[in-house]
């Protein structure tokens, strides 16, 4: 059953829990974390925790935490208003308190690194998160909560059809959320629209399954992310985007970057699986081209075409190898699945990567065998094999690559039975 809470009372209740700074250098998110029933008050167990990460924010802090707790208040929820105070230099710390807020402080800046400290500390059953600049409405807490109730872990809100005039600058509602929010559907299938809404919630019993560990920007991308990779039921429905109040913290070009490095390290697939396969192809077809004397394009291709074949055939590999490489080090190191690769390391061992890339290490030798005794029998004159010599020693040199990384390989599998 929800108790209902009045906006005094909660008022008051903030004031009676603050958790002030710690002496030692250590941040909140490295605290040990509270049960739902620490913070019972009156025996009750609290139901939700509003986080509010919290920079320089004295213009708007007062109205946020009012404004959360007026939305718990007539929700019926029993609840509490937790600002995480990120190293502000104003007073907002300070202002969030007297509105009745419980308020902490997380020295280390950061995005991630407030709300990590935050949801440390929160002591409800459902966290929703929102910022502290007056662009999201609370009064949508209730709907959020409500999708927790019904069976979601994590709640999405959905800004991209309810902005409001000046509230997002146009390179970010055309360009940047677009852009991100596509590649990570693409990376991950997702299906949300609006992949980094800084208006969300998620059951608290499901961070230990996330283990989110960003601190900047990127933390909401993570999130999102780590929802899809353990498979959490996402909801998501249309909330509105309001202009800010004061001054914007964002850096356009920076957090993007951000966002977009975060994606690229977390799909080995996109980032080193597909470009390498594509390279490694097109130089073997390059090489198989020139080396039979087939013609393309009205003209035959010669010595500098096989060399740049020969090129994208050995960069290829060592891309493909990378990519192996890394998602072995996720599925050994980080517990992450995919299915393609939990179907190829079930299937193959070390010996199969030493045959492949012996048997590519014996054809570029043959090759290179067959030069010299060309040479041999020409009396130790100009060698004229230029073709042959580079088919074989990027036969060789892709050889080696497979070998080696095979090896790499099985050491990082060396975790396969832990």
């Amino acid at each position: 059953m929800r108790h209902f809470s009045s906006p005094g009372a909660f008022q008051q209740r903030g004031r009676e829990s603050i958790v002030s700074r710690p002496d030692s250098a250590m941040s909140t998110a490295q605290q040990s974390k509270p049960t739902v029933d620490d913070a019972a008050p009156e025996g009750q167990a609290t139901l939700v925790s509003v986080v509010i990460p919290c920079l320089n924010e004295e213009e708007n802090i007062e109205q946020c935490v009012r404004d959360a707790a007026q939305a718990l208040a007539v929700g019926g929820l029993q609840g509490e208003v937790l600002v995480v105070d990120n190293d502000s230099e104003d007073r907002s710390a300070e202002l969030a308190r007297a509105a009745g807020a419980r308020v902490i402080e997380e020295p280390k800046r950061g995005y991630g690194s407030a709300y990590l400290a935050g949801f440390a500390a929160a002591r409800g059953k459902y966290i929703v998160m929102a910022d502290a600049d007056l662009t999201y409405d609370f009064n949508e807490i209730p709907r959020f909560v409500a999708e927790l109730d019904g069976g979601a872990e994590l709640v999405m809100g959905d800004r991209m059809d309810n902005i409001k005039p000046g509230a997002m600058p146009w390179h970010h509602r055309y360009i940047g959320n677009p852009v991100l929010t596509g590649l990570l559907n693409l990376f991950f299938r997702t299906g949300i629209k609006d992949a980094h809404c800084g208006m969300r919630a998620l059951r608290r019993d499901v961070l230990e399954r996330l283990d989110l560990r960003t601190t900047g920007m990127e933390f909401a991308s993570e999130m999102v992310i780590r929802a899809s990779k353990e498979k959490l039921r996402i909801a998501e429905f249309p909330i509105e985007y309001h202009p800010r109040g004061g001054e914007s913290k964002l850096s356009s070009f920076r957090d993007g970057w951000r966002h977009l490095r975060f994606l690229l390290i977390h799909s080995p697939t996109y980032l080193f699986i597909a470009p390498g396969a594509l390279l490694a192809g097109l130089g073997t077809v390059i090489v198989l081209l020139v080396g039979s004397g087939l013609s393309l394009f009205g003209r035959s291709w010669g010595i500098h075409a096989l060399i740049g074949g020969a090129l994208l055939m050995v960069v290829g590999t060592q891309v493909l190898a990378l990519g192996l490489c890394a998602h072995a080090y996720g599925t050994y190191f980080m517990k992450e699945r995919d299915p393609w690769f939990d179907w190829l390391r079930a299937r193959l061992r070390l010996e199969h990567g030493l045959l492949l890339g012996g048997a590519f290490m014996l054809a570029g030798i043959a090759l290179g065998g067959v030069i010299v005794g060309t040479w041999i029998s020409h009396g130790f004159g100009s060698l004229g094999k230029e073709f042959m010599a580079v088919v074989a020693a990027t036969l060789m040199i892709v050889g080696i690559q497979i070998f080696f990384s095979s090896f790499l390989l099985s050491i990082l599998g060396l975790r396969r039975n832990s």
